[in-house]
């Protein structure tokens, strides 16, 4: 019994985990920001009382009636729901797996060599300041005369979001540099609730024990926080699966890629928010679908012509050194690599019938995205991945 429990890869069960927590308290806490977004653009002039707006919903066989004060209630009631848990769940899972992954395992997931020769300690700190940085960057342009112009503001964040994104793939791995900006958003969205969101609210609420009338600046800067976290689920929610499609990080300018995906994710999440309110968006649905063919296009066009077939015949006696030299040491039966265990997505390149299998995808992550090997720990060249893709161009011959 002890046996099998030392036997354990507790690291694999500790990051499948954590990433649970992450999708379950994430789907909660984007599930009632989407929620409550949609109630605030449904809300109608009431028919009594002294409430702002009110609703009338029918789900699960029940009727529910949602009435909002926009400063405060004439009465506190003595049971009041506080959504925060999600939004801090979400985030101390989020950068418990950042730990896990990016900042253990900086040497194989975040470090590029060929980009800069970073020391463990200097990629995790380049990745904490960028955390912290934006979160500063962002609460300051909130502060300022531009957070009261929210297009405006909207565009100066989204431009510092894709500068981020261009520095950190200058000096980081572009999965890593992604993941990062994932991060910072996430860092953004969560420091909104900590730091302003709830404080607010509990001020609003002593205020109102204290027979005082609430400051509805408080309320206002909450909503106003609330609206941004709204417009930037989508983007974060695609940097999450992003690390499953290397045609999206492995292009030669990942961060444009990235700028463009986000823009149309900000764009999906407005036309949702303007059919809400009853109208048809359909302007936006255009800049949506014409945002994502262009990035089609951009990665489309950027890969260009696959490697030439060459006037010699390339064999698997060609390619074999170079899957000893950089693959095999991770895709084997029994990894040399201290990382790895088993053979990452079970994908073996030990032999001719192993690394035929699986052919394609070995032409898409190291010969088109050269994103494998991890951070290029093993010194690929582009002569040997043009190597690769004239083997795989010729129908990979034994």
């Amino acid at each position: 019994m002890i046996a099998a429990l030392l036997a354990i890869d507790w690291g694999e069960w500790l990051n499948l985990g954590l990433r649970w927590l992450h999708l379950t308290t994430g789907i909660a806490w984007i599930g009632s920001s989407f929620y409550f977004v949609w109630l605030d653009n449904h809300l109608k002039p009431p028919a009594q009382g002294v409430a702002s707006g009110e609703l009338w919903s029918v789900h699960g066989g029940g009727f529910y009636h949602n009435q909002k004060y926009q400063v405060a209630p004439p009465t506190l009631p003595d049971d009041l729901h506080w959504f925060k848990w999600e939004a801090y769940w979400t985030w101390i899972s989020g950068f418990s797996l950042l730990v896990l992954v990016y900042y253990i395992g900086a040497k194989s997931f975040l470090i590029d060599p060929s980009k800069a020769a970073l020391s463990q300690p200097e990629a995790v700190g380049i990745g904490l300041l960028a955390l912290v940085s934006g979160w500063l960057v962002y609460d300051g342009l909130c502060r300022s005369p531009l957070g009261a112009n929210n297009r405006l503001f909207g565009l100066v964040w989204f431009a510092v979001l894709v500068a981020a994104a261009w520095a950190l793939t200058q000096v980081f791995n572009a999965r890593g540099a992604y993941l990062h900006i994932g991060a910072m958003i996430g860092t953004v969205m969560v420091g909104n609730v900590f730091f302003v969101i709830i404080p607010n609210q509990r001020k609003v609420v002593a205020a109102l024990r204290e027979g005082c009338l609430p400051d509805p600046a408080l309320g206002k800067a909450g909503k106003a926080r609330s609206l941004h976290n709204n417009y930037m689920t989508l983007p974060v929610l695609f940097i999450m699966l992003s690390h499953h499609y290397p045609m999206t990080y492995g292009a030669t300018r990942p961060w444009l890629v990235l700028a463009l995906i986000g823009a149309t994710g900000v764009s999906v999440r407005h036309v949702f928010n303007l059919r809400h309110k009853g109208q048809s968006g359909a302007p936006y649905i255009a800049l949506s679908a014409a945002l994502a063919l262009l990035c089609v296009a951009y990665v489309a066009l950027e890969k260009g012509a696959p490697a030439a077939a060459g006037p010699a015949r390339t064999t698997y006696a060609d390619v074999q050194p170079i899957f000893a030299r950089h693959c095999s040491g991770c895709h084997a039966a029994h990894p040399t690599n201290p990382a790895f265990t088993e053979p990452p997505l079970g994908v073996l390149l030990d032999s001719h019938a192993h690394a035929s299998a699986v052919a394609p995808r070995i032409q898409k992550v190291a010969v088109e995205a050269e994103i494998m090997p991890l951070g290029n720990t093993t010194g690929m060249t582009r002569a040997e991945r043009d190597t690769l893709g004239r083997w795989i161009a010729q129908g990979t011959p034994p």
